[in-house]
Protein backbone atom coordinates (compact mmCIF):
# COMPACT_ATOMS: atom_id res chain seq x y z
CA UNK A 1 0.00 0.00 0.00
CA UNK A 2 1.07 3.59 -0.57
CA UNK A 3 2.15 5.39 2.59
CA UNK A 4 3.21 9.02 2.94
CA UNK A 5 5.58 9.38 5.89
CA UNK A 6 6.90 12.89 6.40
CA UNK A 7 6.55 13.64 2.72
CA UNK A 8 8.24 10.42 1.56
CA UNK A 9 6.10 7.95 -0.39
CA UNK A 10 6.74 4.28 0.36
CA UNK A 11 5.06 1.00 -0.51
CA UNK A 12 4.56 -1.19 2.54
CA UNK A 13 2.58 -4.39 3.04
CA UNK A 14 0.45 -4.93 6.13
CA UNK A 15 2.42 -8.06 7.08
CA UNK A 16 5.55 -9.79 5.75
CA UNK A 17 8.16 -12.39 6.72
CA UNK A 18 11.85 -11.77 7.33
CA UNK A 19 12.84 -15.23 8.52
CA UNK A 20 12.52 -16.01 11.35
CA UNK A 21 10.69 -12.77 12.24
CA UNK A 22 7.15 -11.85 11.16
CA UNK A 23 6.76 -8.10 10.69
CA UNK A 24 3.50 -6.20 10.62
CA UNK A 25 2.04 -2.71 10.80
CA UNK A 26 0.62 -2.11 14.28
CA UNK A 27 -3.01 -1.34 13.41
CA UNK A 28 -3.92 -0.53 17.01
CA UNK A 29 -2.16 2.84 17.01
CA UNK A 30 -2.99 4.21 13.57
CA UNK A 31 -3.55 6.91 12.44
CA UNK A 32 -1.57 8.77 15.11
CA UNK A 33 1.51 6.55 14.95
CA UNK A 34 2.98 4.34 12.24
CA UNK A 35 5.03 1.52 13.73
CA UNK A 36 6.28 -1.90 12.63
CA UNK A 37 5.99 -4.72 15.16
CA UNK A 38 8.30 -7.74 15.14
CA UNK A 39 6.78 -11.10 16.08
CA UNK A 40 9.35 -13.65 17.24
CA UNK A 41 7.40 -16.83 18.03
CA UNK A 42 3.99 -18.51 18.03
CA UNK A 43 2.86 -17.06 21.36
CA UNK A 44 3.65 -13.52 20.20
CA UNK A 45 1.78 -14.19 16.96
CA UNK A 46 -1.23 -15.47 18.92
CA UNK A 47 -1.21 -12.26 20.97
CA UNK A 48 -0.81 -10.07 17.86
CA UNK A 49 -3.87 -11.63 16.23
CA UNK A 50 -5.90 -11.70 19.45
CA UNK A 51 -5.21 -8.07 20.36
CA UNK A 52 -5.70 -6.94 16.76
CA UNK A 53 -2.20 -5.67 16.07
CA UNK A 54 -2.92 -7.43 12.77
CA UNK A 55 -6.56 -7.68 11.71
CA UNK A 56 -8.73 -8.20 8.65
CA UNK A 57 -9.43 -11.74 7.50
CA UNK A 58 -6.86 -11.98 4.64
CA UNK A 59 -4.09 -10.28 6.67
CA UNK A 60 -4.79 -12.59 9.59
CA UNK A 61 -4.51 -15.50 7.16
CA UNK A 62 -1.19 -14.17 5.87
CA UNK A 63 0.17 -13.80 9.40
CA UNK A 64 -1.02 -17.32 10.21
CA UNK A 65 0.70 -18.76 7.14
CA UNK A 66 3.94 -17.08 8.14
CA UNK A 67 3.40 -18.41 11.67
CA UNK A 68 3.68 -21.99 10.46
CA UNK A 69 6.85 -21.15 8.49
CA UNK A 70 8.25 -19.44 11.55
CA UNK A 71 7.53 -22.43 13.78
CA UNK A 72 9.35 -24.64 11.28
CA UNK A 73 12.33 -22.25 11.17
CA UNK A 74 12.51 -22.22 14.97
CA UNK A 75 12.33 -26.03 15.00
CA UNK A 76 9.19 -26.11 17.11
CA UNK A 77 6.15 -28.36 16.65
CA UNK A 78 4.32 -26.97 13.60
CA UNK A 79 1.13 -28.93 14.30
CA UNK A 80 0.96 -27.49 17.82
CA UNK A 81 1.75 -24.03 16.45
CA UNK A 82 -1.16 -24.41 14.06
CA UNK A 83 -3.53 -25.24 16.93
CA UNK A 84 -2.38 -22.23 18.94
CA UNK A 85 -2.69 -19.87 15.98
CA UNK A 86 -6.16 -21.18 15.12
CA UNK A 87 -7.33 -20.53 18.68
CA UNK A 88 -6.59 -16.80 18.48
CA UNK A 89 -9.85 -15.71 16.82
CA UNK A 90 -12.82 -17.90 15.82
CA UNK A 91 -14.74 -16.10 13.06
CA UNK A 92 -12.43 -15.32 10.12
CA UNK A 93 -12.16 -18.34 7.79
CA UNK A 94 -8.89 -17.19 6.19
CA UNK A 95 -7.06 -17.95 9.45
CA UNK A 96 -8.00 -21.63 9.31
CA UNK A 97 -7.62 -21.88 5.53
CA UNK A 98 -4.06 -20.51 5.66
CA UNK A 99 -2.87 -22.72 8.51
CA UNK A 100 -4.25 -25.86 6.87
CA UNK A 101 -2.77 -24.96 3.49
CA UNK A 102 0.79 -24.45 4.79
CA UNK A 103 0.59 -27.51 7.05
CA UNK A 104 -0.11 -29.60 3.94
CA UNK A 105 3.37 -28.66 2.76
CA UNK A 106 5.34 -29.07 5.99
CA UNK A 107 8.57 -29.80 4.17
CA UNK A 108 8.60 -26.39 2.45
CA UNK A 109 6.66 -24.16 4.80
CA UNK A 110 8.41 -20.90 3.95
CA UNK A 111 7.95 -21.41 0.21
CA UNK A 112 4.26 -22.19 0.55
CA UNK A 113 3.61 -19.47 3.13
CA UNK A 114 5.09 -16.91 0.73
CA UNK A 115 3.11 -18.45 -2.11
CA UNK A 116 -0.06 -18.19 -0.05
CA UNK A 117 0.53 -14.51 0.74
CA UNK A 118 1.43 -13.70 -2.87
CA UNK A 119 -1.83 -15.35 -3.78
CA UNK A 120 -3.77 -13.17 -1.33
CA UNK A 121 -2.24 -10.03 -2.83
CA UNK A 122 -3.08 -11.15 -6.36
CA UNK A 123 -6.61 -12.14 -5.36
CA UNK A 124 -7.10 -8.70 -3.84
CA UNK A 125 -5.86 -7.05 -7.02
CA UNK A 126 -8.28 -9.09 -9.11
CA UNK A 127 -11.15 -8.18 -6.78
CA UNK A 128 -10.32 -4.58 -7.64
CA UNK A 129 -10.25 -5.29 -11.36
CA UNK A 130 -13.60 -7.10 -11.27
CA UNK A 131 -15.26 -4.61 -8.91
CA UNK A 132 -14.12 -1.57 -10.86
CA UNK A 133 -16.74 -2.33 -13.52
CA UNK A 134 -19.49 -1.83 -10.91
CA UNK A 135 -18.42 1.72 -10.10
CA UNK A 136 -19.40 4.54 -12.42
CA UNK A 137 -18.07 8.07 -12.50
CA UNK A 138 -18.46 10.17 -9.34
CA UNK A 139 -20.27 7.42 -7.43
CA UNK A 140 -20.78 7.75 -3.68
CA UNK A 141 -19.87 4.52 -1.91
CA UNK A 142 -20.57 3.42 1.66
CA UNK A 143 -18.05 1.23 3.47
CA UNK A 144 -18.13 -0.38 6.91
CA UNK A 145 -15.11 -1.32 9.04
CA UNK A 146 -11.74 -1.57 7.27
CA UNK A 147 -11.42 -3.86 4.27
CA UNK A 148 -8.44 -2.14 2.71
CA UNK A 149 -4.78 -3.00 2.27
CA UNK A 150 -4.30 -3.13 6.03
CA UNK A 151 -6.85 -5.94 6.16
CA UNK A 152 -5.56 -7.91 3.18
CA UNK A 153 -1.78 -7.38 2.98
CA UNK A 154 -2.15 -5.08 -0.04
CA UNK A 155 -4.87 -3.54 -2.29
CA UNK A 156 -7.78 -4.53 -0.02
CA UNK A 157 -11.07 -6.28 -0.63
CA UNK A 158 -13.85 -3.67 -0.38
CA UNK A 159 -11.37 -0.85 -0.99
CA UNK A 160 -9.66 -2.54 -3.94
CA UNK A 161 -12.41 -1.67 -6.48
CA UNK A 162 -12.50 1.87 -5.07
CA UNK A 163 -8.73 2.20 -5.54
CA UNK A 164 -9.05 0.91 -9.11
CA UNK A 165 -11.91 3.30 -9.83
CA UNK A 166 -9.86 6.19 -8.51
CA UNK A 167 -6.86 5.20 -10.62
CA UNK A 168 -9.21 5.01 -13.62
CA UNK A 169 -10.17 8.65 -13.11
CA UNK A 170 -13.72 7.92 -11.96
CA UNK A 171 -13.39 10.11 -8.87
CA UNK A 172 -15.28 7.95 -6.35
CA UNK A 173 -16.40 9.46 -3.05
CA UNK A 174 -16.46 7.27 0.06
CA UNK A 175 -18.74 7.53 3.08
CA UNK A 176 -16.70 5.91 5.86
CA UNK A 177 -18.67 4.37 8.72
CA UNK A 178 -16.74 5.04 11.95
CA UNK A 179 -17.36 1.39 12.98
CA UNK A 180 -17.76 1.26 16.73
CA UNK A 181 -16.45 0.09 19.09
CA UNK A 182 -12.85 -0.06 17.74
CA UNK A 183 -13.39 2.62 15.08
CA UNK A 184 -11.67 0.74 12.27
CA UNK A 185 -13.44 2.91 9.72
CA UNK A 186 -12.63 6.26 11.29
CA UNK A 187 -9.04 5.25 12.11
CA UNK A 188 -7.93 2.82 9.40
CA UNK A 189 -10.12 3.17 6.31
CA UNK A 190 -9.95 6.96 6.49
CA UNK A 191 -6.16 6.75 6.93
CA UNK A 192 -5.83 4.56 3.82
CA UNK A 193 -8.03 6.88 1.77
CA UNK A 194 -5.90 9.86 2.84
CA UNK A 195 -2.78 8.01 1.65
CA UNK A 196 -4.42 7.34 -1.72
CA UNK A 197 -5.88 10.83 -2.09
CA UNK A 198 -9.45 9.51 -2.37
CA UNK A 199 -12.18 11.94 -1.36
CA UNK A 200 -14.19 10.79 1.66
CA UNK A 201 -16.01 11.75 4.83
CA UNK A 202 -16.20 9.84 8.10
CA UNK A 203 -19.73 9.41 9.45
CA UNK A 204 -21.22 8.11 12.67
CA UNK A 205 -22.48 4.55 12.20
CA UNK A 206 -26.07 5.68 12.68
CA UNK A 207 -25.85 8.27 9.88
CA UNK A 208 -25.90 5.80 6.98
CA UNK A 209 -29.69 5.40 6.96
CA UNK A 210 -30.16 9.16 6.86
CA UNK A 211 -27.83 9.41 3.87
CA UNK A 212 -29.58 6.56 2.07
CA UNK A 213 -32.99 8.15 2.55
CA UNK A 214 -31.58 11.44 1.22
CA UNK A 215 -30.21 9.60 -1.85
CA UNK A 216 -26.62 10.42 -0.98
CA UNK A 217 -25.33 6.83 -1.31
CA UNK A 218 -25.16 5.07 -4.69
CA UNK A 219 -23.84 1.68 -3.58
CA UNK A 220 -22.27 -0.09 -0.62
CA UNK A 221 -19.21 -2.36 -0.65
CA UNK A 222 -18.09 -4.26 2.45
CA UNK A 223 -15.64 -7.05 3.20
CA UNK A 224 -16.34 -10.33 4.96
CA UNK A 225 -14.75 -12.61 7.54
CA UNK A 226 -16.58 -15.79 6.59
CA UNK A 227 -19.09 -16.59 3.83
CA UNK A 228 -21.18 -19.74 3.97
CA UNK A 229 -22.38 -22.15 1.29
CA UNK A 230 -25.64 -20.25 0.74
CA UNK A 231 -24.01 -16.80 0.75
CA UNK A 232 -24.79 -15.66 4.28
CA UNK A 233 -21.75 -13.84 5.61
CA UNK A 234 -20.18 -12.58 8.81
CA UNK A 235 -18.62 -9.15 8.91
CA UNK A 236 -17.94 -6.45 11.48
CA UNK A 237 -20.87 -5.75 13.79
CA UNK A 238 -23.23 -3.24 12.18
CA UNK A 239 -23.00 -4.68 8.66
CA UNK A 240 -26.38 -6.41 8.85
CA UNK A 241 -28.31 -3.22 9.53
CA UNK A 242 -26.54 -1.46 6.63
CA UNK A 243 -27.54 -4.28 4.28
CA UNK A 244 -31.19 -4.15 5.40
CA UNK A 245 -31.27 -0.37 4.96
CA UNK A 246 -29.68 -0.65 1.52
CA UNK A 247 -32.33 -3.16 0.44
CA UNK A 248 -35.11 -0.92 1.74
CA UNK A 249 -33.71 2.05 -0.15
CA UNK A 250 -32.97 0.23 -3.42
CA UNK A 251 -29.20 0.53 -3.08
CA UNK A 252 -26.86 -2.16 -4.42
CA UNK A 253 -24.96 -3.93 -1.62
CA UNK A 254 -21.80 -5.85 -2.55
CA UNK A 255 -19.52 -8.13 -0.55
CA UNK A 256 -15.85 -8.23 -1.63
CA UNK A 257 -13.84 -11.27 -0.56
CA UNK A 258 -11.37 -13.83 -1.90
CA UNK A 259 -12.16 -17.53 -2.19
CA UNK A 260 -10.26 -18.20 1.05
CA UNK A 261 -13.02 -16.35 2.95
CA UNK A 262 -15.71 -18.77 1.75
CA UNK A 263 -16.45 -21.71 4.04
CA UNK A 264 -18.53 -24.15 2.04
CA UNK A 265 -18.60 -26.62 4.91
CA UNK A 266 -21.17 -24.39 6.65
CA UNK A 267 -24.62 -24.38 5.10
CA UNK A 268 -25.79 -20.96 6.35
CA UNK A 269 -25.02 -18.11 8.70
CA UNK A 270 -26.36 -19.87 11.78
CA UNK A 271 -23.27 -22.05 11.73
CA UNK A 272 -20.73 -19.21 11.85
CA UNK A 273 -19.01 -18.86 15.25
CA UNK A 274 -19.29 -15.28 16.46
CA UNK A 275 -16.46 -13.87 18.54
CA UNK A 276 -17.38 -11.92 21.66
CA UNK A 277 -14.79 -9.41 22.82
CA UNK A 278 -14.21 -7.56 26.07
CA UNK A 279 -16.71 -5.16 27.62
CA UNK A 280 -14.00 -2.50 27.89
CA UNK A 281 -13.94 -2.07 24.10
CA UNK A 282 -17.51 -0.76 24.34
CA UNK A 283 -17.22 1.09 27.65
CA UNK A 284 -13.95 2.89 26.89
CA UNK A 285 -12.42 4.91 24.06
CA UNK A 286 -8.61 4.94 24.18
CA UNK A 287 -8.70 4.09 27.86
CA UNK A 288 -11.19 6.82 28.75
CA UNK A 289 -14.41 5.53 30.31
CA UNK A 290 -17.62 6.59 28.54
CA UNK A 291 -20.04 4.50 30.64
CA UNK A 292 -20.79 4.20 34.36
CA UNK A 293 -18.48 1.67 35.95
CA UNK A 294 -21.57 -0.18 37.23
CA UNK A 295 -22.91 -0.72 33.70
CA UNK A 296 -22.26 -3.95 31.87
CA UNK A 297 -21.64 -4.18 28.12
CA UNK A 298 -22.15 -6.80 25.43
CA UNK A 299 -19.62 -6.84 22.59
CA UNK A 300 -20.19 -9.25 19.69
CA UNK A 301 -17.43 -8.48 17.19
CA UNK A 302 -19.43 -9.60 14.14
CA UNK A 303 -22.97 -10.02 12.87
CA UNK A 304 -24.36 -12.22 10.11
CA UNK A 305 -26.10 -10.85 7.02
CA UNK A 306 -28.40 -13.21 5.08
CA UNK A 307 -27.64 -13.66 1.41
CA UNK A 308 -31.01 -12.19 0.39
CA UNK A 309 -29.61 -8.73 1.12
CA UNK A 310 -26.53 -9.16 -1.07
CA UNK A 311 -26.57 -7.87 -4.64
CA UNK A 312 -23.37 -9.71 -5.52
CA UNK A 313 -20.06 -11.10 -4.28
CA UNK A 314 -16.98 -9.49 -5.80
CA UNK A 315 -14.26 -12.16 -5.99
CA UNK A 316 -11.01 -12.78 -7.84
CA UNK A 317 -13.01 -14.94 -10.29
CA UNK A 318 -15.68 -12.37 -11.05
CA UNK A 319 -18.91 -11.07 -9.54
CA UNK A 320 -21.47 -13.68 -8.50
CA UNK A 321 -25.00 -13.78 -7.16
CA UNK A 322 -25.71 -16.13 -4.26
CA UNK A 323 -27.43 -18.52 -6.67
CA UNK A 324 -24.16 -18.82 -8.62
CA UNK A 325 -21.82 -19.60 -5.73
CA UNK A 326 -21.66 -23.23 -6.86
CA UNK A 327 -19.13 -21.99 -9.44
CA UNK A 328 -16.87 -20.86 -6.59
CA UNK A 329 -17.44 -24.14 -4.78
CA UNK A 330 -15.99 -25.92 -7.81
CA UNK A 331 -13.00 -23.57 -7.74
CA UNK A 332 -12.53 -24.47 -4.09
CA UNK A 333 -12.20 -28.15 -5.00
CA UNK A 334 -9.24 -27.53 -7.28
CA UNK A 335 -5.92 -28.65 -5.83
CA UNK A 336 -3.67 -27.18 -8.51
CA UNK A 337 -1.99 -23.77 -8.50
CA UNK A 338 -3.41 -21.51 -11.16
CA UNK A 339 -1.20 -18.96 -12.85
CA UNK A 340 -2.91 -15.78 -13.90
CA UNK A 341 -2.29 -14.46 -17.41
CA UNK A 342 1.00 -16.32 -17.56
CA UNK A 343 2.47 -14.17 -14.77
CA UNK A 344 4.54 -15.38 -11.84
CA UNK A 345 1.78 -14.42 -9.43
CA UNK A 346 -0.40 -17.23 -8.26
CA UNK A 347 -3.86 -18.10 -7.12
CA UNK A 348 -4.03 -21.20 -4.97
Amino acid sequence: MKINLNGKISNVKAVWYDEPVIKMIDQRILPETFNIVEVNDTRELYDSIKNMTVRGAPSIGAAAAYGIAQAKALETDVEEAGKVIKSSRPTANDLFFAVDFVLQHEGETKKYAEMYVDSIVERSRMIGVNGNDLIGNNKRILTHCNAGALASVDYGTALSPIRMANESGKKPFVWVDETRPRLQGARLTAWELVQEGIEHKVIADNAAGFLMEREQIDLAIVGADRITRNGDFANKIGTYEKAVLAKENGISFYVAAPLSTFDFSIENGRGIPIEERSEEEVKEVKGVSISPKESRAYNPAFDVTPSRYVTGYITEYGVFKSSDLKILREKGKESIIERIDGSKKVIL
